[in-house]
């Protein structure tokens, strides 16, 4: 038996997340990816991008806090490989390389902005084989806060992948163009017009969180009826009664909803009734990818 252990950084438009894996090795068997931390630190970029274009000095000051308190984890962890990628809100951004020089003048961490293809590849490369039937049609659908992810999966790989700038984030801040809403569900309907009984993975911090809420068992998928009823009832909340009643984190109560509308109109688009949650993202992939020698 072998162990490594692996770290991936994503920096997103609505949050930093630290990711450590143990990578189990046993002979002739694939390797086991198991999760030691996960760290989040919500720090918004993308209100920042999405209305002013420049990331602020206040949070550029709190992303180098935070690549620090990152290396120190990573540094006791005694990481074999890492990787640091940012996304929407970071190559949007006029800043961003300068941003990112900063970053490592201060820290000695290089960070990657990575465009959406290749966000769109990396979380596809998670492994779904524990979630998904290989006979069957899934639409995956990982919603960020600068941008949402589709993949389609046939026959147990993936046939198609596009990202579009729909966003949490960028919705709050009413910076999403009316195209960008037809060209998704053109692209999706494009996909998945000639698939019956097509079904949803949907992968993101909103989503797990509806999971959560739900009380169903890891497996066990999420209705169109249920979201839908979910999105009016949170809907219907004020911002502090969806933090006291519904005990979410106010960088969570917010996005929520614009997530929710995705998640509903990718699943209005495709036909499928069912959305499964299997708890991976783009940290995930990287680890994987990094892994697997297709990132480096």
């Amino acid at each position: 038996m072998n162990i490594q252990k692996y770290a991936a950084i994503d920096i997103g438009s609505n949050a930093m997340r630290l990711l450590i894996n143990n990578i189990i090795k046993f002979p002739k068997l694939p390797p086991l990816f198991k999760k030691v931390s996960l760290v989040r630190i919500p720090i918004r970029l993308g209100s920042d991008v999405f209305l002013n274009h420049h990331i602020s000095e206040e949070n550029t000051a709190r992303m180098i806090k935070a690549i620090k308190a990152f290396k120190y984890l990573i540094q006791a962890h005694e990481i074999t490989n890492f990787k640091a990628c940012a996304t929407s809100a970071m190559r949007e951004a006029k800043n961003g390389k300068k941003v990112v020089a900063e970053i490592f003048k201060a820290t000695g961490i290089q960070i990657d902005i990575i465009n959406g293809k290749t966000e769109a590849m990396i979380i596809s490369s998670t492994d779904l084989k524990d979630y998904i039937d290989e006979s069957k049609t899934y639409l995956y659908v990982d919603v960020g806060g600068g941008s949402t992810e589709f993949s389609l999966y046939k026959n147990g790989a993936i046939t198609a992948s596009k990202s579009f700038p729909l966003g949490t984030v960028r919705i709050l801040e009413d910076k999403v163009e009316p195209k960008h809403w037809e060209e998704a569900e053109k692209w999706i309907k494009s996909h998945t017009q000639s698939t019956t009984n097509i079904a949803l993975l949907g992968s993101g911090g909103n989503i797990n969180t509806i999971q959560k809420i739900s009380g169903k068992k890891m497996g066990l998928p999420l209705s169109y009826v249920y979201l839908n009823t979910q999105y009016h009832a949170i809907n219907e909340l004020c911002f502090e009664d969806r933090i006291m009643k519904m005990n979410l984190n106010p960088d969570r109560a917010d996005v929520i909803i614009p997530a929710l509308k995705i998640y509903l109109l990718a699943m209005k688009w495709s036909g499928g009734r069912n959305i499964y949650v299997p708890k991976i993202g783009l940290a995930d992939g990287i680890i994987k990818s990094l892994y697997a020698g297709t990132l480096t």
